[in-house]
């Protein structure tokens, strides 16, 4: 998840890795505001009169035209629920449903003046700049440092009038914005197999105004643990929370990454020197028979300060050490690379994309990427953007790469390894599904001041397919951290890797 993610989710962890804290979920991420169709035709809705003069309330303005690309008035966003107003120096964000506009996460503070073709740099506390570049009087292009792609804005003539109000903090309102807040952005209703009008008919009549906050959790919880989907979650406090998981999914402990860990090292070799960068979450080591093993097991907080930033220099710097002349290129350069992802809990995608840039010697498309864009039609998406990865001017390897995955392997995780689908040569994926969660979590605010999320994008194959729900395949399908695998301090994943790749078998028959 990306640092935009931490300000739009505020308190709900952002893509995090999931053996800190269950909140974080598998796969707490940026705003995630990370893509990636289901088609659920929503009966007939109570607040369908309601969609009607939202819409309209919301109508790109007809009498402000703007001056010349000027970036300042209301902005309404294709997608995400949300609408951004531009004002002196300062923006600032709204979270609107047919039934709601509750201030948003996102505020930003101009960095400097416009540059020479009228685009403003914002800066975000606790989280990454964001950028508003004008494309016409009556559009402009949003885009978050730390996350893939950019948001089309149209201007409006102003924020509908329930933006100034006070929200009511009734439990019926409270339900409703989250009933509303999935019925207009939840892609994936129909791959799911639920019908979202009858949850509301089910759940409804157990809030009344007299519901206590502990029965008002329970009720949120209910209505979406069925989705079993890891970008899912309801923060009601510290103690109080959820968050969903694909079923079979255990979430890993300290006491578990350190039988994890263990189980690496022996399989690596007693005489195998591990390096590591990023606090410990980019590791390096080179194996007999010229291969390497490069282990992620974050796209997120490389440094104590925890800024995106940071995070890109300390992943450069690691990168730099990593992908060598000696080792990508002449007669002692790596046969074969391990890319290990197993134990992967999420991040910022644009990280992802920096080690895939290490890795071609040509450009390509990662994915396409398109977010739910119509409150009434579940089949309407923004255009998809691709997300393309280019060869790092420096040192890159483009040898054979095998990548392992498992159930563990989140969010950010997967965006990373779809992104080496389109390499040539195609790495061969050795483990098990990952856990099919790819979008940014959308994250709101609900009238009584708790916090939720929920995806709101699909990430797209060349052919037009997603991995939502299912996660993406392996090729060669072994056992990931099982409880009988780390008894005997194996690692059939890694060993199957070594295996091949030093037969020089790693893309024979592999599924792209």
């Amino acid at each position: 998840m990306s640092e935009s993610a931490r300000a739009a989710l505020r308190r709900i962890p952002s893509r995090r890795p999931a053996a800190a804290d269950p909140r974080s979920g598998p796969g707490a991420r940026r705003e995630r505001h990370r893509p990636r169709g289901a088609r659920l035709l929503l009966a007939t809705v109570a607040a369908a009169t309601a969609l009607t003069a939202a819409t309209a309330c919301a109508a790109p303005s007809r009498t402000a035209s703007g001056s010349g690309g000027s970036l300042a008035g209301v902005w309404r966003m294709d997608g995400y629920g949300t609408l951004v107003t531009i004002k002196g120096r300062g923006l600032r964000t709204y979270e609107t449903t047919a039934v709601s506009c509750l201030p948003g996460a996102v505020t930003g503070t101009r960095a400097g003046a416009p540059d020479a073709h009228g685009a403003s740099r914002f800066t975000v506390p606790d989280s990454a700049p964001v950028t508003v570049r004008p494309d016409g009087a009556d559009r402009a292009r949003l885009a978050f440092d730390d996350n893939v792609g950019r948001r089309t804005l149209h201007r409006v003539a102003a924020l509908p009038d329930r933006c100034g109000r006070r929200p009511s903090r009734d439990p019926r309102a409270v339900f409703d914005v989250f009933w509303q807040t999935f019925a207009e952005n939840y892609p994936f209703f129909r791959a799911k197999k639920t019908d979202w009008a009858a949850v509301r008919d089910r759940y409804r009549p157990r809030v009344t105004a007299r519901t206590t906050d502990a029965e008002l959790f329970t009720v949120l919880r209910e209505m979406i643990e069925p989705l079993h989907d890891a970008h899912t979650r309801v923060v009601a406090g510290p103690d109080r929370w959820f968050a969903g998981r694909r079923p079979g999914t255990v979430l890993p402990t300290r006491e578990s990454t350190a039988r994890i860990d263990k189980a690496i090292a022996a399989n690596l070799g007693s005489g195998t020197v591990q390096r590591h960068w990023g606090q410990g979450r980019l590791t390096y080591a080179d194996l007999p028979g010229r291969l390497g093993y490069f282990r992620v097991t974050q796209f997120a907080h490389y440094t104590a300060k925890d800024d995106y930033a940071g995070d890109v220099a300390a992943l450069d710097r690691a990168l730099d050490s990593v992908f060598t002349t000696a080792r990508t290129r002449g007669p002692a350069k790596l046969r074969g690379l391990i890319i290990d992802v197993r134990l992967n809990g999420g991040g910022a995608d644009p990280l992802g994309l920096r080690i895939a840039s290490r890795l071609t010697g040509r450009p390509y498309t990662a994915y396409r990427k398109q977010a739910r864009n119509d409150p009434r039609d579940p089949a309407a998406f923004t255009t998809p953007q691709p997300a393309p990865v280019r060869p790092h001017r420096g040192p890159v390897y483009t040898g054979p790469v095998a990548v392992l995955t498992g159930r563990l392997t989140i969010s950010a995780g997967e965006t990373f390894t779809q992104a080496l689908m389109g390499r040539s040569p195609a790495p061969l994926r050795i483990g098990e599904n990952t856990q099919g969660v790819f979008s940014d979590v959308l994250g709101r605010t609900l009238p009584n001041g708790w916090t939720f999320g929920l995806p709101n994008e699909e990430f797209l194959t060349p052919e037009g397919r997603t991995f939502d729900g299912t996660g993406i395949p392996p090729a060669v399908a072994t056992p990931v951290f099982t409880d009988e695998e780390l008894s005997g301090r194996r690692d059939s994943a890694l060993t199957r890797a070594r295996d091949l790749l030093t037969r020089g078998a790693a893309t024979a028959g592999q599924d792209r």
